[in-house]
């Protein structure tokens, strides 16, 4: 990836003045690195160099950038220089880091409960606007200039999400409200940002804003339409290459950023939105996902992004704990700030003091923001245990304890790897450990070295994908009796909890007799058993829908079930539905009751179940079901999975099954 080091935290820093380093430092390089070779190579160096440093300390990598770029720019130790090489590279710099902030929104956060994200929206935008205005003009700033300046007050950059996603909030009213929030201060900032250039030009005319209003809102449906649809079409034919998936991903973000400027926008605006929209079809712990992740108006910016906090969090009726959470998630500066106050400098609206005064505004707020969230977090989970009904398991509970050591049989190529993604989402939640497994059947005679072989390339490609995802993954390649008693006693020899195996999607009569390797599994296993079909790349996933079909099903399984269902969905970034099969019964009534107690979207249905369902399935859909039960001649997952997916052949389909299921 190319740098600019004068645009990312990197070459901002660069811009600070020589008061940040002993000039002595100036003198022991006489000339800036003029190699091409030797200038890639210190920049790749100090990038991975100086967040490592700065995160032992516990703080974000971001600060160590920023340092970094005071130290090898002109004003420390001078060995790189802001020339017109670096400024080229830099505009794919300042892309791809707008790209990685749109990246971390998402458009479902606006839809859980709209007016909270909108109300705290505005709310954390407007305050630090007009306050930052005011003290910029008092300070004797043009209005313009004092108008941008104010926008990066405005904006907030979420690097203490981290610390949601150890404390298990993320799905916290106040966190979802922050999040929303975080695509409404973001998009409305660089909205300012383009206006201000614009005005600066003496080009902000009426035909300016006849033109840019229709022409944003076409460009802004097109984005966050199109380019999900395109790229959910292109992964299903090209989902095995992942060179490709990542071409794919760039050149979209480099295409949206050109169109932008077509339409007179900064490109950069394009970059966030082409993020916005990725992540919608990217799961955020997927390989792809995982390879692409002044003091005094500082004072003001914490104190408005406080009052903005406090007032959202009393209106919403929500206690201390919640408005300090949305304090510190929406206090912090980077990627938003680092380009509003660049392009600032370079068309002189703004002088050195003022970027100097942003960059310690950026160091504050990224050291303040996860050491609040830390601080009050823990009290805002301890709220959230104490609204829970007395006598219900909190529905987090069982996943934390399901996927610390999850079994994936591998066999098959061309559905290898979307088993391991979904076993790869469930156990990087809880930071578990990934365990494919090969089987090759001992017939009484010698094992072929092509089986070798073969049984050492799948296990090779599982455990390449799994590090790829940063998941922790041990490969287990075994000779044993059958498939099926290999895979139970693996099972069993590697404490596994949970066992996620394909499926094709129907049992032949001799199956449905004698046993096929998954009637024997599912029978046999004492432990939870994932038997998942996906015609579909899992990245395709546009809705989740849990079906709850047996009116006896224990409700330890459907808590159980119903965590990972959100646990896929939220990792997804898709909606998720809960559909019950009610006979109108007390306990299916008290089932909703349960449901729509946890704030989840539930439809009772009434009638044939899979006429019902298959009704409401829509394309891209993951449908999760709990097995069914099952007499003498029929598929041990029952008839109803069978069914479902002979109606609907393209389904992505989940069905769970639990060894204390009395069938």
């Amino acid at each position: 990836m190319a740098i600019d080091l004068g645009r990312t935290p990197i070459g901002v820093g660069m811009m600070v003045g020589p008061g940040w380093i002993p000039s002595l430092l100036g003198q022991i390089l006489k000339e800036p690195i003029t190699d091409p070779v030797a200038i890639f190579l210190t920049i790749l160096a100090t990038m991975l160099v100086a967040p490592l440093i700065v995160e032992r300390l516990r703080l974000p990598g971001i600060i160590g950038l920023i340092l970094a770029g005071v130290l090898v720019g002109p004003h420390g130790l001078g060995i790189l220089e802001r020339d017109q090489t670096i400024v080229l590279l830099g505009t794919v710099g300042l892309l791809f880091l707008m790209f990685l902030g749109g990246l971390e929104t998402s458009l479902d956060d606006l839809k859980r409960k709209a007016d909270q994200p909108v109300i705290f929206g505005l709310a954390t935008f407007t305050v630090p606007m007009v306050l930052g205005t005011g003290v910029m003009l008092v300070l004797g700033y043009s209005f313009w200039a004092a108008v941008l300046v104010a926008s990066c007050f405005a904006s907030h950059t979420l690097v203490a999400l981290p610390v949601l996603n150890k404390l298990g909030i993320m799905r916290h009213p106040a966190s979802t409200a922050t999040l929303g929030a975080t695509l409404i201060t973001n998009v409305l900032a660089l909205l300012v940002l383009a206006v201000v250039v614009k005005a600066d030009q003496g080009d902000l005319t009426l035909g300016f804003w006849l033109f840019l209003m229709p022409a944003l809102a076409i460009y802004t449906f097109a984005v966050l339409w199109g380019v999900p649809k395109l790229g959910r079409w292109f992964f299903k034919q090209f989902g095995h290459d992942e060179g490709a998936e990542f071409t794919f991903v760039l050149a979209a973000l480099f295409v949206v950023s050109y169109l932008a400027s077509r339409i007179e926008i900064e490109p950069i605006v394009g970059a966030f939105l082409a993020g916005v929209a990725i992540t919608q079809i990217i799961p955020r712990l997927s390989p792809l996902m995982n390879r692409v992740q002044f003091i005094g108006n500082t004072l003001f910016e914490l104190l408005s992004k406080f009052v903005a906090a406090w007032g959202a969090a009393r209106w919403f009726g929500w206690r201390f704990p919640s408005a300090m959470v949305m304090f510190g998630l929406s206090m912090a500066q980077a990627a938003s700030t680092l380009a509003a106050i660049t392009i600032a400098f370079d068309i002189g609206l703004v002088d050195e003091l003022v970027v100097n005064a942003i960059i310690v505004m950026i160091l504050v707020t990224c050291v303040l923001s996860p050491w609040v969230v830390a601080r009050w977090g823990p009290q805002l989970q301890a709220l959230a245990k104490d609204a829970t009904h007395p006598g219900d398991t909190p529905s987090t509970s069982p996943a934390t304890r399901l996927g610390q050591r999850i079994l994936v049989p591998v066999a098959n190529p061309s559905t290898e790897d979307n088993l391991l993604q979904l076993a790869i989402i469930l156990t990087k939640r809880v930071k578990g450990k990934l365990l494919p497994l090969h089987v090759l059947p001992d017939r009484n005679q010698p094992i072929t070295e092509a089986d070798k072989t073969r049984q050492r390339r799948l296990l090779e490609t599982a455990e390449t994908i799994a590090h790829a995802a940063n998941t922790s993954v041990e490969p287990i390649g075994r000779i044993d009796d059958s498939i099926a008693r290999g895979i139970l006693r693996a099972l069993q020899e590697r404490d596994a909890d949970l066992l996620i195996c394909g499926w094709k999607g129907y049992s032949t009569y001799q199956e449905n007799f004698f046993g096929s390797v998954i009637d024997t599994l599912v029978r046999s296993t004492p432990i939870p058993v994932a038997v998942s079909r996906f015609p579909q790349p899992i990245e395709n996933t546009e809705q989740v829908i849990l079906a709850l079909t047996k009116p006896k099903t224990p409700l330890k399984d459907i808590q159980v079930t119903l965590a990972l269902a959100q646990g896929l969905a939220e990792e997804l970034k898709a909606p998720l539905r809960v559909l019950t099969v009610t006979l109108g019964s007390a306990r299916d009534q008290q089932l909703t009751t349960w449901l729509q107690d946890q704030s989840l979207s539930v439809q009772p249905l009434q009638g044939n179940a899979v006429r019902r369902i298959s009704e409401i399935i829509q394309p891209n859909t993951l449908l999760i079901l709990i097995a069914s039960t099952y007499n003498v001649g029929q598929s041990a997952l029952g008839r109803e999975p069978e069914a479902i997916t002979r109606a609907n052949w393209e389904t992505n389909l989940m069905i769970m099954n639990y060894p204390s299921q009395d069938k």
